[in-house]
């Protein structure tokens, strides 16, 4: 048997990719009218409430009856996202895509320079005071550009488990907070089905393993996908997997990604957990004395490059 190399592959699965593309299109190939009306849709609802991911813009169009709720209206909607930002009628930022990332060291041509960059992006501690940490956990990386606006506007790590945690992955998170031994909030959004159930359970046993030792107590809650949310939100729903022994054993004859759930009720959730732990004001107080000392940075800045 000959080995197939990487670009074999690649190439094997872009052939599968245009036959299910063709055979979709054969099934209903859309007018040009109904191509407008989509497109519209699409540039309309990301301009709106991005960054959202392909696959959340995928079922607001099947939510909107605008798409097929199978493989065939995914390739459409990933086509023609693809197509609207080549034509440059929708914006790159307005989709998010954290699944691929750089490392890079931070550094400066100067000192001056360092310093000027210190007091331009100069941010204050908000959780370095109060009686408990919050920490955000999701179970998949497409979906955490569109929750970082909110855990860096309140000052909390995301976490990122790409489905099931790793030990190593759970031994950092606690690794990390030191001596730091104040209640730890986690809050973990995944999908409703076996497998997402299961990661959290897993994720949620792994970080009491470790924090017991350091006397940390953990608080787990699960932000979605919920019961509630699928009924109040009417979510659209997916067959679920029944592949494995501990598949069959799910007890709903239903599932639903997170990805169902709009981008803007995504973030509203993260955010009203986050404000629980809170003082109501906290945060405009910190941003008012934040931007004091950011001034008192950019004075020694301009103090220094004077002396030099």
């Amino acid at each position: 048997m000959l080995d197939q190399t990487q670009d074999d592959d690649d190439y094997i699965l872009e052939i599968i990719a245009g036959v299910k593309e063709r055979q979709a299109n054969k099934r209903h190939r859309a007018t040009r009218g109904e191509m407008r009306k989509r497109a519209d849709f699409l540039i309309e609802y990301a301009s709106e409430h991005g960054p959202v991911t392909v696959r959340q813009l995928y079922y607001q169009a099947v939510v909107a009856g605008l798409v097929e709720k199978d493989e065939s209206g995914y390739l459409k909607v990933q086509r023609q996202v693809l197509d609207l930002r080549r034509e440059e009628r929708l914006d790159y930022s307005y989709i998010a895509d954290a699944t691929r990332w750089m490392r890079k060291p931070t550094t400066y041509g100067s000192i001056e320079e360092a310093l000027s960059n210190t007091a331009q992006f100069y941010r204050k501690a908000l959780w370095q005071e109060t009686g408990e940490v919050a920490e955000v956990w999701c179970e998949k990386d497409a979906l955490a550009g569109v929750i970082y606006p909110i855990t860096d506007l309140y000052d909390v790590p995301l976490m990122v488990a790409r489905g099931y945690a790793s030990e190593t992955f759970c031994y950092e998170a606690i690794a990390a907070r030191g001596d730091d031994v104040r209640p730890y909030h986690v809050y973990y959004l995944g999908d409703f089905d076996r497998s997402g159930r299961d990661a959290a359970n897993s994720l949620h046993e792994k970080l009491v393993r470790f924090s017991e030792p350091k006397g940390i107590e953990v608080h787990f809650a699960q932000l979605a996908v919920t019961l509630s949310q699928i009924d109040r939100l009417d979510l659209p729903l997916r067959e679920p997997k029944r592949e494995s022994a501990a598949d069959k054993k799910w007890e709903f004859n239903f599932a639903c990604e997170l990805d169902a759930l709009p981008p803007d009720e995504t973030r509203r959730i993260v955010q009203e957990a986050l404000e629980r732990h809170l003082p109501v004001g906290q945060l405009t107080h910190l941003r008012i004395a934040e931007e004091s000392e950011r001034q008192l940075l950019s004075a020694f800045t301009r103090q220094f490059q004077s002396d030099q």
